[in-house]
């Protein structure tokens, strides 16, 4: 497989069972930990750290259920290796709490009725939060086309949108958490 020592047949420079150490900062705590180069985000998160908010819904990047930031932009987690994240900030759901005291994203999408399930919802929180900080005040428009890759099988998405409008007029999301 070329001249490149430790190439595999998928592309990567490690093999499968190649270990490789990340040292990354997940909702303001630095992590450190060698891991299966294979690992996915989603599993590390999850498996590794026990942060269990984030779901995996499709396992391909198509429903967002498993949406985090990477300094401040949304990001599939089941898409990205562990390692890329090496040097990054991660955001999780768990991180948007703060002293006992829920992001105002969360406050309203409780308020709005926008949590059914629950399933998406976390991965909805965060799209929401990225849409929030890179844009404050946005309109229906915006937050819909921003969300689209996030998928909601039990709403019509009606209050979710409400839900990250009240957020916005809040006027309190950018500072309310890190990210």
């Amino acid at each position: 497989m070329g001249d490149m020592p430790g190439a595999t047949d998928i592309g990567t420079p490690f093999s499968v069972k190649s270990l490789v150490e990340v040292s990354l900062e997940v909702n303001g705590d630095d992590v450190r930990r060698e891991i299966p180069a294979s690992r996915t985000l989603l599993d590390f998160l999850r498996d590794d750290l026990g942060l269990t908010g984030t779901k995996e819904g499709c396992g391909k990047g198509e429903c967002g259920a498993c949406t985090v930031l990477i300094n401040g932009k949304p990001v599939n987690s089941c898409l990205i290796l562990a390692y890329q994240a090496n040097g990054c900030k991660v955001t999780t759901i768990e991180g948007l709490e703060k002293n006992g005291e829920l992001h105002p994203l969360q406050e309203a999408f409780i308020e709005e009725g926008a949590v059914q399930c629950g399933f998406c919802t976390p991965g909805m929180i965060m799209a929401a939060k990225a849409i929030l900080d890179a844009n404050p005040k946005p309109t229906r428009e915006d937050i819909r086309r921003e969300i689209s890759g996030n998928l909601c099988r039990c709403t019509g998405y009606v209050k979710i949108i409400n839900a990250i409008e009240a957020a916005a007029k809040s006027g309190r999301t950018k500072d309310s958490c890190q990210g």
